[in-house]
């Protein structure tokens, strides 16, 4: 599981019949220090919204938070929005 933020959002009308009803969302992935990596889309199953961190989920694990079959093309989900984190010191 990875943290990021939600940047953006995305329309698509055309897409695989698995995303309809689905919405999708950009999402930078961020390390510990809140230093931005790569971005990526995710279909959101907790509502989140822009500029809210969120925990996401990959691969197969990604696809189990809809209950869907392993037909989905889902790659990327956004399985819980993040109140707050803190780092201690070692």
């Amino acid at each position: 599981m990875k943290m990021g933020k939600v940047v953006g959002s995305i329309v698509s009308t055309q897409k695989h019949q698995s995303l309809t009803g689905k919405k999708l969302m950009i999402v930078k992935i961020i390390d510990s220090n809140k230093k931005e990596r790569e971005e990526i889309v995710a279909a959101d199953n907790v509502g989140a919204g822009i500029g809210e961190y969120v925990l996401v989920s990959s691969g197969s694990t990604a696809r189990q938070a809809f209950d869907t079959s392993n037909n989905t093309v889902i790659e990327s989900s956004i399985v819980g929005i993040v109140d707050s984190f803190e780092l201690r010191g070692e």
